[in-house]
C-alpha cells in the first residue's frame, strides 16, 4: 500500500465503463472540433521526429564542425541560450554532463513568479535592483505562461491575515505587486473574508482568522519545460547533447602580448568513456552553481562569483492544501518564506534559501524538514512528519558580481561575465527570468566573439516543444480518440502537450472494457508505461532515474511509490536499449541511491 492520500483517481470511470464514451461523444461540436485537430497533427512541420541522441552524438564528432556557440549546462539556463542562439540562426551545440534539468532547475519551487517578497524590499529599501528584478520578472512571468500553457499555468496563492490591521498592509502591498506588473497582470488580486477563506482552503485553521488576500502568480512543471527547452533548441537545429561531461577547455594558439582565447571544450560521454574536441567560437558557462568550477578550466586563479543556496521542499498528500489554491506565510519565525502548493495531485512546501556548500545531489536535513513542518503547523491543522512522501533540495546560484566595487555583495539578478580568455559566463538569476537570461547571453556572446547571426532575438513569445495547437480541452480529445480514463487524459494532456498522441500511439491495448489503452506503470497513479518507452525513443532519456524524476517527476512526488516501479522501468528501457544484466544492476543500484537523497529511509534497498 503506497504512502498516498486518496485522490479520487477516476473511480467512477471504472464503473460506468465503455458507457462513459458515449457520454463524452455527445458533447459539444467544438470538442468534436479538437478532437479533429488531433487528426490532422501528423501533417505538420513540429510532428517530425527529432534526431536521436546518438545521431546527435555523431554530429558533435565531426572534426570539421566549428559552432558558433558551445553552451556548457542542460539547466534552464543553458537550454534557454541553446534555443535563443539557434534560433537566430547561429550553430549551435550543447553538452550536459547528467541529464537535462538534473540539478537546481528540476528541484524548484514550481512557481513562475515575480518575487512579492522583492518587490517589498524594493519599496521599504528603495532598492532599485530589486525592482528592476521584479519588473523584468513579471514580464517573463507572462511569457512562460503564454509560450507553454500545457506546462505552465496561473495559480492564485492565499495570504491569511490574523489580525485586522494587517489587511491594509499587505493589501497595499499585493495591489503594488499588480500594478507593477502592469499589461501582464495575470488576474487582479482580492481580499477574501473568514467564511469564504475557509471555503477555498478548508485545511486552514480558523481561530482568530480574518480573512485572506488572493494574488495570482504561475506554476509550472519544471523539468518537463526543462527539457522542452532543450527538444526546442534541437528543433531549431542546435546539437544537444545529455550524459556528456566537459573534461576541460581548449585554447587557440597564444598570441604575443594577448591572452589565449578559449576556442572550444575536450568532451567525454558518460556511458561509453570515448573523449573528443568540440570546436566553438564562443563558450558559454552555464553550469549554475558550478559556474566557478568550469571558470577556474579557463583561468585557474580567478575568484569565486558563486554562493549556492539550498532551498528546501517537502512533498505530502494532497489533502493538506486546497485543489486549486497556494498557500504563502510571508513571516516564518527565521524570516524566511513558505509556500503551501497544490501540484501533480499533492501538496509541496517549501523555504528559501541557506547558504551551503556545492555538491550534485544535496539531501534535505531533518532539522529543514522539521522546520517546513512547524511553519505550516501555524496555519494548517495537524501535520505530520510520517506523511512525507518525498524531500529535496535545490541549490540556487547566488552570486556577486565582478565587475562589481563591492564584490562581496550577493545579486538576485543575473550576472554575464567574458574573461579575458572571452569564456561567456551567466550565473544567477531565477527560473522565471531564463529567456531574458540567455538572450543577455547571446547578445554578449555575439558581441564579444563577433559572431554573425542571420536573426534577431525572437524567443519572446515562442511556443515550446509540446504547446503547438494544445487547447485547455485537449484531454477530451484523448478520451475520444483513444477510449482512456480522464485522470489519465488530463495527466498525458499536461505534461505531453501536442505530443501526446505520439504517447499513446505506444500504448498497448489493455483488453479491458475500460480503458481500451493503456498499461499503468502503478495503479494508484496516472503515468502509463508506455511513458518510459516514449521517453526514451523521444525525449532522450538514457536512464531509470531520467525517467522516474524528469520525465514523469514520479520520485518527486512520492519516492516509495517510484522505488515500486523500478522493476518495471529497468524492464522497459533494457528491452529498448539492449542491457545487460550488469547494467541493469547499475541501474537499480544508482537509482535506490538516488532517492534516497529524495527522502526515502536510508535502510531501503
Amino acid at each position: 500500500m503506497y504512502r498516498i492520500a486518496a485522490t479520487g483517481f477516476g473511480l467512477g470511470l471504472t464503473v460506468v465503463g465503455a458507457y462513459k464514451v458515449k457520454s463524452i461523444l455527445n458533447q459539444s461540436s467544438c470538442l468534436e472540433l479538437a478532437a479533429q485537430s488531433i487528426d490532422t497533427e501528423s501533417t505538420r512541420p513540429y510532428a517530425i521526429p527529432l534526431p536521436s541522441r546518438n545521431t546527435l552524438l555523431t554530429s558533435l564528432q565531426d572534426e570539421k564542425e566549428v559552432f558558433d556557440i558551445l553552451v556548457i549546462g542542460g539547466g534552464a539556463t543553458g537550454t534557454g541560450v541553446a534555443l535563443d542562439a539557434a534560433k537566430r540562426g547561429l550553430k549551435t551545440a550543447l553538452v550536459e554532463k547528467y541529464d537535462y534539468s538534473s540539478g537546481t532547475s528540476s528541484k524548484s519551487t514550481k512557481l513562475v513568479h515575480g518575487g512579492v517578497r522583492y518587490l517589498q524590499n524594493a519599496i521599504l529599501k528603495l532598492d532599485r535592483e530589486q525592482y528592476g528584478l521584479v519588473k523584468e520578472a513579471l514580464f517573463e512571468r507572462a511569457n512562460v505562461l503564454n509560450s507553454a500553457p500545457h506546462i505552465a499555468t496561473p495559480l492564485p496563492i492565499m495570504l491569511p491575515v490574523y489580525k485586522w490591521w494587517q489587511v491594509p498592509y499587505f493589501w497595499v502591498g499585493i495591489k503594488a505587486y499588480d500594478l507593477v506588473a502592469g499589461r501582464q497582470l495575470v488576474k487582479k488580486s482580492y481580499f477574501v473574508g473568514k467564511r469564504k477563506t475557509l471555503e477555498m482552503f478548508p485545511m486552514l485553521k480558523d481561530e482568530n482568522l480574518c480573512g485572506s488576500i488572493i494574488y495570482y502568480d504561475g506554476q509550472q512543471n519544471d523539468s518537463r519545460m526543462n527539457l522542452s527547452l532543450a527538444m526546442s533548441a534541437v528543433r531549431n537545429g542546435a546539437k544537444c547533447v545529455n550524459h556528456v561531461e566537459v573534461v576541460n577547455l581548449l585554447f587557440d594558439s597564444k598570441k604575443k602580448d594577448e591572452p589565449a582565447k578559449v576556442n572550444g571544450a575536450r568532451i567525454r560521454d558518460m556511458f561509453t568513456g570515448d573523449e573528443w574536441d568540440v570546436k566553438a567560437k564562443c563558450v558559454v558557462n552555464a553550469t549554475g552553481p558550478f559556474t566557478d568550477s568550469i571558470r577556474k578550466m579557463s583561468n585557474d586563479n580567478t575568484a569565486k562569483i558563486c554562493q549556492p543556496a539550498a532551498g528546501t521542499h517537502i512533498v505530502l498528500p494532497d489533502y493538506y492544501c486546497s485543489k486549486d489554491v497556494g498557500l504563502l506565510d510571508p513571516a516564518t519565525s527565521d524570516g524566511r518564506v513558505v509556500f503551501v502548493l497544490p501540484w501533480e495531485g499533492y501538496t509541496i512546501a517549501g523555504t528559501t534559501d541557506h547558504k551551503c556548500d556545492v555538491t550534485f545531489n544535496p539531501e534535505s536535513t531533518e532539522q529543514e524538514i522539521l522546520f517546513i513542518l512547524d511553519q505550516i503547523k501555524k496555519y494548517i491543522r495537524p501535520v505530520r512528519r510520517e506523511d512525507v512522501l518525498a524531500a529535496w533540495s535545490g541549490l540556487r546560484p547566488l552570486v556577486s558580481d565582478p565587475s562589481s566595487k563591492d564584490t562581496k555583495s550577493i545579486s538576485r539578478n543575473h550576472v554575464i561575465e567574458v574573461n579575458e580568455n572571452q569564456l561567456v559566463t551567466i550565473a544567477g538569476g531565477k527560473w522565471t527570468t531564463y529567456r531574458s537570461m540567455s538572450q543577455d547571453t547571446v547578445d554578449a556572446a555575439i558581441k564579444q566573439c563577433n559572431l554573425q547571426p542571420k536573426d534577431a532575438c525572437s524567443t519572446s513569445g515562442y511556443l515550446v516543444e509540446g504547446a503547438e495547437n494544445w487547447h485547455s480541452s485537449h484531454y477530451i480529445s484523448l478520451v475520444q480518440k483513444y477510449g482512456i480514463e480522464t485522470e489519465v487524459a488530463q495527466h498525458l494532456s499536461h505534461t505531453y502537450g501536442s505530443k501526446s498522441d505520439e504517447v499513446l500511439e505506444l500504448a498497448k491495448p489493455s483488453g479491458k472494457r475500460w480503458p481500451l489503452v493503456g498499461e499503468r506503470l502503478i495503479q494508484e497513479l496516472p503515468f502509463l508505461k508506455s511513458e518510459v518507452l516514449y521517453s526514451v525513443r523521444n525525449e532522450y532519456a538514457c536512464t531509470v532515474i531520467d525517467v522516474i524524476a524528469r520525465r514523469i517527476r514520479l520520485a518527486f512526488l512520492n519516492v516509495y511509490a517510484a522505488k515500486d516501479v523500478i522493476p518495471s522501468v529497468i524492464q522497459i528501457m533494457s528491452e529498448e536499449l539492449e542491457w545487460d544484466e550488469t547494467r541493469k544492476q547499475k541501474e537499480h543500484t544508482d537509482t535506490i541511491e538516488f532517492l534516497k537523497t529524495m527522502g526515502l529511509p536510508k535502510d531501503q534497498s
